[in-house]
């Protein structure tokens, strides 16, 4: 599948603000003013600069409001609900912790609850495409909600305001759903080698088979059209496996290593800030294969 950097940005990006929405939500850092205002305010900018990026991926962004009619049977239209949704909660339980109102606890589940709909909600946009073999699994939605988890927990570790006791349980936190992710991810990656096309062939897919073997005695067409520029691209193994490596080292082993480090020190926040940055290029980079190594059978014409 094509790799548009704008899915890429809104996956990475709103995935670690939901997951920091989360954490804030469950177990609010707002022992301050400020721990209050910049838990809240980080998770909304994420969310809200990725929902942004994901605009740029549509032919018409101002008929994008159309799309979330169809939320009956569209986790596209469902994701485009929950996530602002969420962001709005996040709004809302940070304005009543720093108020101190008796609604922050409810609000906050609430919004913990959204954020983990709204992450799931965007994993299903590609777990149930049969078309897709490699999206379809259940490893797609535990690596979107992990990844997350871990992202948001990674960003906790750094804002100010946070007390010492929350932060470092933030980044016990943030270094075992780190491990979990990339544990399921390295998992998803081994699945997708021995899967490819899945049981699809020319054979199968022409219902030509028992004539033997199918080739491509010409190509359909001499232009290009929507399916190639969408669901053509092929990246070269090689090159896939040397990404695979560096998003492993980067959002990983370094992420992890940077926070198991500040613990060791006793001072997270710095290192924290540091593993946050790991952490999204490395989510980055994998989220850019999760799609270049896609393949969708319709290619089998092609």
């Amino acid at each position: 599948m094509h790799p548009a950097i704008s899915i890429i940005l809104f996956t990475t990006l709103s995935g670690a603000g939901l997951g920091l929405g989360f954490w804030f939500g469950l177990l609010s850092p707002g022992a301050s003013d400020i721990g209050t205002a910049l838990g809240a305010a980080m998770a909304i900018i994420l969310t809200g600069t990725g929902l942004c990026c994901s605009l740029l991926h549509l032919r018409r962004p101002l008929r994008a409001w159309r799309a979330l009619s169809q939320w009956r049977s569209s986790w596209l239209s469902r994701e485009g609900i929950l996530a602002p949704a969420g962001a709005l909660v996040i709004f809302l339980h940070g304005i009543a912790l720093w108020q101190e109102s008796p609604a922050a606890l409810w609000l906050g589940w609430l919004a913990a609850l959204l954020c983990v709909a709204a992450v799931f909600a965007t994993s299903m946009i590609y777990a149930p495409m049969r078309a897709v073999p490699a999206w379809n699994t259940p490893l797609t939605p535990l690596v979107f909600l992990s990844l997350a988890a871990g992202g948001g927990a990674t960003i906790a570790c750094a804002m100010p305001g946070v007390p010492g006791f929350e932060r470092d349980g933030f980044a016990v936190a943030a270094i075992a759903c780190t491990l979990t992710a990339w544990v399921l991810k390295f998992a998803w990656w081994n699945r997708l080698d021995r899967v490819g096309l899945g049981s699809s062939t020319p054979e199968t897919a022409t219902g030509l088979g028992s004539h033997g073997r199918v080739r491509l005695l010409e190509r359909p067409h001499t232009g290009s059209n929507y399916l190639l520029d969408e669901m053509g691209y092929v990246v070269a193994r090689r090159h896939a496996t040397k990404l695979r490596r560096i998003a492993l080292t980067l959002g990983c082993a370094i992420a992890v290593l940077m926070l198991l480090l500040g613990l060791a020190i006793g001072n997270v926040a710095p290192f924290a800030a540091i593993a946050t940055v790991f952490h999204l290029v490395g989510t980055g980079i994998s989220r850019w294969l999760f799609f270049a190594e896609a393949r969708h059978v319709v290619t089998l014409y092609y």
